[in-house]
């Protein structure tokens, strides 16, 4: 009875239920236990091995620059004026339930794609989807899209995840296929998803970078309406 019911664990691809039930089979402390107490154990096993299990999928499919960066792992040194109180609310996750932005900027080496992908993952533990670009790299794909004509795809597989982490914004100034791919991508995600954007230059500094007034303003309110704004300071930490 034992091999079939380990065959047929199998095939319903509870591995994580077989795991603790093979576990309680070989450990005498476990026969104490009611029939209940036992099951309960059993479920708790495989919800675990299950949860898990989509989170490392959900990790992989992130892309996270530093996936190991997580924000119990930030340095609050009082240089880099971090108001902690703000990360403390943004470690709730509401901002991605309400649909709202994080804007991070500060200067070279100053830790913005550290927080960046550690509120990524911070979401990732939390059940969203969350996906990572250098936005250079982000247009280079959409180009190539748009010449195989999966540009709408490619536009639509951005808008489902929760969170876009965007890094190195505003770089460069911006071509108008650029700014045309961008204002599709915020016009996808406002009020409807979040975004991180990360960048050395100020927000202020954005819609010069951006290029065309209409279009930058466009973008511009739609990044940074319902947006939390953080400035790392002190010096680079390569």
């Amino acid at each position: 009875m034992n091999h079939q019911t380990v065959d047929k664990l199998k095939e319903l691809k509870l591995q994580g239920l077989l795991t603790a039930w093979l576990d309680q089979q070989s450990k005498p402390d476990f026969a104490g236990l009611g029939f209940d107490e036992r099951l309960g154990l059993l479920i708790d096993a495989e919800w675990l091995a299950r949860t898990n299990a989509r989170l490392q999928r959900n990790l992989r499919e992130a892309h996270l620059r530093l996936g190991s960066a997580c924000l119990e792992d930030l340095d609050y040194a009082d240089e880099r004026a971090i108001d902690k109180a703000l990360i403390r609310q943004l470690a709730t996750c509401t901002w991605v339930l309400q649909r709202q932005n994080i804007a991070i900027s500060g200067a070279t080496g100053a830790g913005k794609t550290f927080l960046g992908c550690a509120f990524g993952q911070h979401a990732l533990r939390r059940r969203f989807k969350v996906i990572y670009h250098r936005t250079s790299r982000l247009f280079d794909e959409l180009a190539l899209a748009r010449a195989d004509g999966t540009y709408a795809k490619a536009l639509a597989r951005l808008a489902r995840f929760d969170v876009l982490i965007l890094d190195d914004w505003c770089a460069t100034p911006l071509t108008a296929a650029e700014r045309k791919d961008m204002s599709e991508i915020m016009e996808d995600r406002y009020g409807e998803r979040s975004t991180i954007v990360i960048s050395q230059r100020p927000s202020e500094l954005w819609h010069a970078q951006i290029g065309d007034p209409t279009i930058a303003d466009a973008i511009c309110d739609r990044m940074l309406s319902s947006c939390h704004r953080i400035m790392l300071e002190g010096p680079s930490r390569r």
